[in-house]
C-alpha cells in the first residue's frame, strides 16, 4: 500500500521543471522560463515553501529518475507536444524522444503519493494531460500551438500565484489572465484537467463513437486494418485544405515559417519535390498570415498565359493585374504604367504606390509552382531580382515593410542569377523532408486505425515517408477497397493502387533516354550513386530521387523496385 505523506508533514514543496529541447526541434529559450520561475519564486511572500529543482536537456530515462530522487510534488516540463503522439525528450544524442501519453501516465501512476500537479507547457499536450490526471489531481495542458512568450506569461503567472500562497486552481486562473495582460488576447488558454473529473480508463476507452458514415466491414484474417470508427476522408489528390486533420506538421518547420511571415519583409522559401506538401504547407502559412491581420493573395503560377511570356514586360503586367485581381482591388495598370521608365520600375511603383498604399494592413502573397518562370531566362532574371529588390526594401520602412513572400518550387534554380540578385540565397529555407516515423504513426492514427508499429513499418517499406502515397494508401484502407496485405502484394505493380502515378513517370523518364539511364544507375545499386548534377536536380525535382550527400538514392523502395524491373535492370 502506498504511504501518502500528508500535507503538513512537507515544510516545503519541491517543483521539478523538465526542460527538452532537441537540436532537430524548433528553439525555444528554456533557460529564461526557468529563470523567471527562479526569479518569481525568490520574490514571492511564501519564498520559503518552495525550492525549484531543474533537469534540462531531459532524457526519457530522466523523467523517472528525477521523481525518484526529488520527490517533487508540482511536475513542470517545458518543451514541445505532438497532439495523440506525445511529449518530445530528447535520446541519448540530444535528437528527438516521443514518449507516449501511456507511457507518461504509468510513470506518474507511481508517484501520485507526492505528486500534486503537472503542468505540460508544451504544444499539443492535452492528450497526454487527459492520461496523467487519470492518477494525479492537477494537469495542465494545451490543446493547440502554444508560443513561446505565451509559455513564460502563463509560467510567470502561474508561479507568481502559487508563491503568494493560493491554491492550484487559482494559480491556474492567474496563469491564464498572464496570458491576456501580456498581450497574447489570440492565443489559445492552458486547459485544467482535475482528476474528479476523469472517467475510468476503462469506460473511456469503451465510450461510444458516433459513426460519420455507415459502418464498413472489418475483414477476418490477420490483417485487420480497417478502422473501428469510419471517417469521412479527402480523396488524396492536391493540396490538403487548412481545416483537414490530415496535414500532418513536420516540427519546427510550421512554427518558424508562422514566425517569420508576421516579421516586416519576410521571404520563406519552400523547396521540395512534388507531391510532398509545397502548396499545403504555404496554404497555412497564408492561413496564419490572415489570422493575424494580413491581407493575403494566392498566385498559381500555372495560371499564367504563353502570351504572357513573351517579354519582361507583358509578364509584370499580368503579375501585377493578377495580384490586383486577388486583392479585389481596380484595376490602375494605365494610371501607373509610365513609358518613360523601366518595366521594373513600373512593376515598383504599381505596388508601393498603388497597391501597398492603398492597403494599410501587411501583404502576404504566395507565390506557387515559380518553377514555371524558369525556363525563360530573360523574364526570371528580372522578375525574381525584382523580388530581392523588394525583400530588401522591406527591411526597411514604409510600405515595402508590409510585404512579404512565401516563394514555393520544386525544380532546383538552374538560372544564372547573381548572387546579389537571387531571392534563393536570402529568407527562410524550408526544404520539405518526408514523414518520420512517428508522424506517419500519427497519420495512420488520424484516419481511425489501429495499427501495431510493425505494421506501420510495413507500410512504409513500400512508401517510405512520402505523404501523397501514404494519404493515398490510406485512403484505401479506409474506404474497405483494399488491405494492408494486398497493398504489400500489389504495390509494386502498374495493376496496383499506384499504376497510374508510376506509369507517368515511366513515360517522362523515357521522353529522356539520358534521363531514363541516369533512374537506371540509381536502382541497379544497393548504395549511393554519383550522378551529373543536372540529372540528379531532374530526378529530385520528379521526386523519384533524394540526396544522400552529394549521391543520390532512390526516394522510397516503391522506385526502386518498380524502375528496376521496367528499366531494363537485370
Amino acid at each position: 500500500m502506498k504511504r501518502i505523506m500528508p500535507p503538513s508533514s512537507k515544510k516545503k514543496k519541491t517543483i521539478l521543471f523538465l526542460g527538452a529541447n532537441p537540436a532537430n526541434s524548433d528553439r525555444l529559450d528554456l533557460e529564461r522560463e526557468v529563470k523567471e520561475i527562479s526569479d518569481e519564486l525568490d520574490r514571492a511572500q511564501k519564498r520559503d515553501k518552495f525550492e525549484l529543482k531543474t533537469k534540462m536537456a531531459a532524457q526519457t530515462r530522466d523523467i523517472q529518475s528525477a521523481l525518484l530522487e526529488f520527490k517533487p510534488q508540482i511536475v513542470h516540463f517545458s518543451g514541445h507536444g505532438i497532439d495523440q503522439v506525445g511529449l518530445v525528450f530528447e535520446d541519448a544524442s540530444g535528437q528527438a524522444r516521443m514518449v507516449s501519453g501511456a507511457a507518461l501516465a504509468s510513470v506518474f501512476k507511481l508517484a501520485d503519493d507526492f505528486v500534486e500537479c503537472v503542468v505540460l507547457n508544451a504544444c499539443y499536450s492535452e492528450q497526454q494531460a487527459n492520461a496523467i490526471a487519470q492518477h494525479i489531481p492537477f494537469v495542465i495542458g494545451t490543446s493547440r500551438k502554444v508560443g513561446d512568450g505565451v509559455a513564460r506569461a502563463f509560467s510567470f503567472g502561474f508561479y507568481n500565484a502559487l508563491g503568494s500562497g493560493e491554491l492550484y486552481e487559482s494559480a491556474y486562473e492567474w496563469g491564464c489572465s498572464s496570458i491576456l495582460v501580456d498581450g497574447f488576447s489570440d492565443s489559445p488558454a492552458p486547459i485544467l484537467k482535475r482528476k474528479s473529473e476523469q472517467p475510468a480508463l476503462t469506460e473511456a476507452l469503451t465510450e461510444p463513437i458516433e459513426p460519420v458514415l455507415e459502418p464498413l466491414p472489418v475483414p477476418s484474417g490477420p490483417t485487420r486494418d480497417l478502422p473501428i470508427a469510419p471517417l469521412a476522408i479527402d480523396v488524396p489528390e492536391g493540396s490538403i485544405s487548412t481545416d483537414s486533420p490530415f496535414y500532418i506538421d513536420r516540427p519546427p518547420i510550421e512554427q518558424e515559417c508562422y514566425g517569420t511571415i508576421l516579421r516586416s519583409g519576410a521571404l520563406i522559401r519552400i523547396k521540395a519535390p512534388r507531391q510532398m506538401g509545397k502548396t499545403s504547407l504555404q496554404q497555412r502559412i497564408l492561413q496564419h498570415a490572415e489570422d493575424n491581420g494580413h491581407r493575403t493573395g494566392y498566385i498559381n503560377f500555372q495560371l499564367v498565359g504563353p502570351e504572357s511570356l513573351t517579354d519582361l514586360d507583358k509578364f509584370l503586367q499580368w503579375f501585377c493585374q493578377t495580384v490586383t485581381d486577388k486583392l479585389e482591388l481596380e484595376d490602375q495598370l494605365e494610371k501607373h504604367w509610365k513609358s518613360m521608365l523601366s518595366t521594373k520600375v513600373r512593376c515598383s511603383n504599381y505596388f508601393e504606390r498603388y497597391l501597398l498604399k492603398e492597403i494599410q494592413t501587411p501583404l502576404t502573397l504566395g507565390l506557387d509552382e515559380v518553377d514555371q518562370v524558369f525556363h525563360h531566362l530573360e523574364i526570371a532574371d528580372g522578375f525574381f531580382s525584382l523580388l530581392r529588390v523588394w525583400h530588401e526594401q522591406g527591411k526597411g520602412r514604409g510600405n515595402w515593410s508590409k510585404l512579404r513572400l512565401v516563394i514555393a518550387h520544386s525544380k532546383e534554380v538552374y538560372i544564372p542569377l547573381h548572387i546579389n540578385q537571387s531571392p534563393f540565397n536570402v529568407g527562410l529555407p524550408i526544404d520539405l523532408p518526408e514523414l518520420n516515423k512517428a508522424q506517419v504513426t500519427e497519420l495512420v492514427k488520424r484516419h481511425g486505425l489501429e495499427w501495431s508499429a510493425i505494421q506501420v513499418e510495413q507500410l512504409m517499406s513500400v512508401a517510405d515517408g512520402h505523404p501523397y502515397l501514404l494519404r493515398k494508401a490510406l485512403y484505401d484502407i479506409v474506404k474497405g477497397t483494399l488491405t494492408l496485405e494486398s497493398y504489400l502484394q500489389s504495390a509494386y505493380t502498374e495493376a496496383g493502387l499506384y499504376g497510374d502515378h508510376l506509369s507517368r513517370h515511366l513515360h517522362n523518364l523515357r521522353e529522356d533516354p539520358d534521363l531514363a539511364a541516369a533512374m537506371r544507375r540509381v536502382v541497379m545499386l544497393d548504395e549511393p550513386v554519383q550522378l551529373d548534377q543536372n540529372y540528379a536536380f531532374k530526378l529530385r525535382s520528379m521526386g523519384l530521387v533524394e540526396l544522400s550527400g552529394n549521391n543520390v538514392i532512390p526516394l522510397c523502395n516503391l522506385y526502386k523496385v518498380y524502375f528496376r524491373d521496367r528499366l531494363g535492370v537485370g
